[in-house]
């Protein structure tokens, strides 16, 4: 086994700790003025039609929607900052989306329930205990020196980088009809007897994160930060991922929502890196598909609302409007309905049937059928959810997505990989 130390993080991230649950200051009311629209930059996987008709309705605020790649987000904000006015963006894309100038810090007052949002988001602990934190964990990179400031905070402050959309706990799907084995591992990914039936996530900064963790249940490697590897743990992992590949161990690299969907729906895959709500798109076409707790955890990531520099007056108000609302329950409980989880969990809990909670909270056989916020069926009555309750999913956070420091050598290395 090769084993690496711990490496140093980026100092800047360190020391942040637990939101302050301060009183907040309503947030000005924009229904009874002349309509707003705000263009709101993200995937389009985190762009729900239902949440923006359902705001515009209740607010009087357009949410018009632009979907770019995960990659185009950060991109946008650098060097576009004027073509939006709210950015939902993955907190992993922080460290390098702050020094740019271009984030305009969030007032902590404006936001109504600033002290309510979840333990792993703003602490880094569930029930009190602390998760995993290789790679960038929110609580890291939540504040920020200032509202203009270019660098993070080792201690709360007032202005805050992003507050949470979205989060989950990801790791393995399998098709159980069509593996003959128990799989109860990362290692599993690298496993020959799925040679020619295992698939890759194609976007190198988290790839590279799913294969870390194959590689360290493997007992190949001890990373010391499987989110910030230094080059000598770059070009290790790199070299056993292209043994792997040349001995025919993957059928395709996805680098999109649907393609992983069609891989796994078809049978092509039978095991690869994969996100909730494509598993759930799975199986509402009736073919079984687990997303599969493993022992050593998951990997998590986490996306949130910022602003823009340039946003100001109107727009500015109406901005935090719509995150007051969106953190007021509606939204949440579309989310969690998907398999996602909000950052307000008490108010999403009000918007949902008590069976619904159970089910995709609580880790409960679900008492009635569960279905889709499109009314599509997900399960039926006598289900219980991949994973458990979500202090359990939650509380087995291995890693979080990250960007590392050496983030354009493992590009380069990636992409020779996915050329060898």
């Amino acid at each position: 086994m090769t084993r690496f130390p711990k490496t140093t993080r980026r100092s800047v991230l360190k020391g942040a700790a637990a939101l302050a649950g301060s009183a907040a200051l309503p947030a000005p009311f924009v229904h009874a003025q002349e309509r707003v629209t705000l263009r709101y930059l993200s995937t389009a996987v985190n762009q729900s039609p239902a949440i923006a008709e359902k705001a515009s309705e209740d607010l009087g605020i357009d949410i018009e929607y632009i979907a770019v790649n995960t990659d185009e987000v950060p991109r946008r904000v650098i060097t576009q900052p004027n073509s939006f006015d709210l950015v939902d963006s993955e907190y992993f894309s922080l460290p390098n989306l702050v020094p740019s100038g271009n984030m305009k810090g969030m007032d902590a007052s404006r936001i109504e329930r600033i002290g309510e949002l979840a333990s792993v988001i703003s602490k880094g602990t569930v029930n009190g205990e602390a998760v995993g934190s290789d790679g960038t964990a929110p609580h890291e990179v939540l504040y920020l020196e200032g509202q203009d400031s270019t660098s993070f905070a080792s201690e709360p402050t007032d202005w805050i980088t992003l507050i949470p959309t979205t989060y989950n706990a990801d790791t393995l799907g399998i098709r159980p009809d069509l593996i003959d084995k128990e799989i109860t591992s990362w290692a599993s990914l690298l496993d020959p007897d799925f040679a020619g039936k295992a698939s890759i996530l194609n976007i190198p900064s988290i790839g590279i994160m799913d294969a870390a963790m194959a590689l360290e249940a493997r007992g190949d490697i001890t990373y010391g930060d499987k989110g910030n590897m230094t080059r000598e743990e770059i070009d290790a992992t790199i070299a056993a991922l292209i043994e792997a590949k040349r001995a025919g161990q993957f059928r395709a690299f996805w680098s999109n929502f649907q393609e992983s969907v069609n891989l796994m729906a078809s049978g092509e895959v039978v095991i690869q890196s994969m996100w909730s709500p494509a598993v759930t798109a799975v199986r509402t076409q009736g073919i079984p598909c687990v997303y599969q707790p493993l022992k050593e955890g998951y990997r998590a990531w986490a996306s949130g609302f910022g602003l823009p520099r340039t946003i100001e007056g109107r727009k500015e108000d109406a901005a935090y409007e719509f995150i007051n609302w969106f953190l007021s329950g509606w939204a949440g409980a579309h989310l969690s309905k998907q398999g996602y989880y909000p950052a307000v969990l008490d108010t999403a809990k009000e918007y949902m049937e008590a069976y619904e909670w159970d089910y995709w909270y609580e880790g409960k056989e679900a008492a009635q059928d569960i279905h889709a916020p499109d009314g599509r069926l997900l399960e039926e009555a006598g289900a219980v959810r991949d994973g458990g309750s979500y202090w359990e999913r939650m509380g087995s956070v291995a890693c979080w997505n990250a960007v590392m420091d050496e983030n354009q050598y493992m590009v380069r290395k990636w992409n020779e990989f996915i050329a060898a």
